[in-house]
């Protein structure tokens, strides 16, 4: 047993959500070094770093595996926001299942199922904080009617827009995860008139730390109940500095190991994209070699799937020898005749899987 005392310095945990417009997405990148997975792309006004938007739960899941394993670069992730990337793990639940909906699971099942992807989500993104990074969770407010089982009677109050039907177990799930949970909104002043009529006018952003009846909100630093939204109102609290755990050092010599000697490149008839010929070390030099090239050809692979390939430095090739593997479809089957709920249904959803296969050669 390692027993020890004191306070550990590590990185933090933030979710800061608030009303439409009201600053949330600058208000993440101003901390330390951040990069943005923007699941909704609301960061084109903004001088930041970022992903490609993710068009698939897997890619958003490769991309945050990616962050885990290079420590030192970026010194906070944000996804932007949480509740966009939610309704990719729903649409990515109901493909896997053959569903057309959340509902139609019956019973409530389908919450369970987003619940329990969305619990291995956060514990990835606990292997992004042992990294050294600090994780930024932007999400839409809600209002939600509220009451509680010692009361009489209900009352209107802002939550997560996560989850938009009581079975949902989403919310709960995050805010537990959190260190802190920041509610942003504007301070609204009711005025009367020369006429005796009331007049609502916004005031100053603010932003709470704690929990109120209207809101959710926490905190583990003691913070005040109620602060201007500005950064530097929580900087002291949000560190720059720190180190990644031994464990996540090891993932990431490991990482490095496993796929630096590779050469990553796709072919035109292959993905759809038109290349160099010169090879690549990685996944990303050849997105980023792609784009200064001619216009894509249109091909019957579907953009979420085609993402994946680049990204990944899969060819469709490949793709298609873990299908004649795994005895989906014969050998010598266009792309073109496979069914589009088994592109969606199989091949996207168990992504890492045909990625892996395709490594020890299927």
């Amino acid at each position: 047993m390692n027993i020890t005392t004191g306070k550990r310095k590590r990185a933090q945990k933030c979710i800061v959500y608030g009303v439409e417009g009201i600053g949330k997405t600058t208000f993440a990148s101003h901390f330390p070094s951040p990069v943005f997975i923007d699941t909704e792309g609301s960061t084109d006004h903004l001088d930041v770093a970022r992903t490609d938007k993710p068009t698939s739960w897997q890619m958003l899941i490769s991309f945050v595996k990616e962050f885990a394993t290079m420590p030192g670069f970026y010194r906070t992730l944000v996804i932007d926001t949480i509740d966009w990337a939610e309704q990719l793990c729903v649409e990515y639940i109901c493909a896997k299942h053959n569903k057309s909906g959340i509902e139609d699971f019956g019973y409530g099942n389908g919450y369970v199922f987003v619940r329990e992807e969305m619990g291995r989500f956060l514990n990835l993104l606990d292997e992004v904080i042992n990294a050294g990074m600090n994780v930024v969770l932007t999400a839409h407010a809600q209002i939600r009617k509220f009451e509680q089982p010692d009361e009489l009677g209900a009352y209107d109050r802002f939550e997560l827009k996560l989850g938009k039907k009581t079975g949902s177990q989403t919310s709960p799930l995050i805010k537990e995860w959190a260190d802190m949970v920041l509610f942003a909104n504007y301070k609204n002043e009711i005025i009367t008139t020369q006429t005796n009529k009331k007049k609502a006018t916004n005031g100053k952003r603010l932003m709470y730390a704690t929990h109120n009846p209207a809101w959710d909100a926490k905190n583990r630093h003691g913070l005040p109940d109620m602060m201007p939204f500005e950064y530097s109102q929580i900087s002291h609290v949000i560190p720059d500095d720190v180190l990644p755990t031994a464990a996540a050092q090891e993932l990431a010599q490991a990482a490095n190991n496993e796929y630096a000697p590779e050469v990553m490149n796709a072919t035109k008839k292959q993905i759809g994209e038109v290349t160099t010929t010169q090879p690549v070390t990685s996944p990303q030099e050849a997105v980023d070699t792609n784009k200064n090239e001619t216009p894509l050809i249109e091909t019957a692979i579907p953009k979420p799937l085609k993402d994946l390939m680049v990204k990944d430095g899969i060819t469709l090739e490949q793709v298609q020898s873990v299908v004649i593997a795994r005895g989906k479809y014969p050998a010598g089957t266009p792309f073109e005749n496979y069914d589009p709920e088994f592109v969606n249904g199989w091949i996207i959803p168990f992504w890492p899987n045909i990625v892996e296969a395709i490594k020890k050669g299927n």
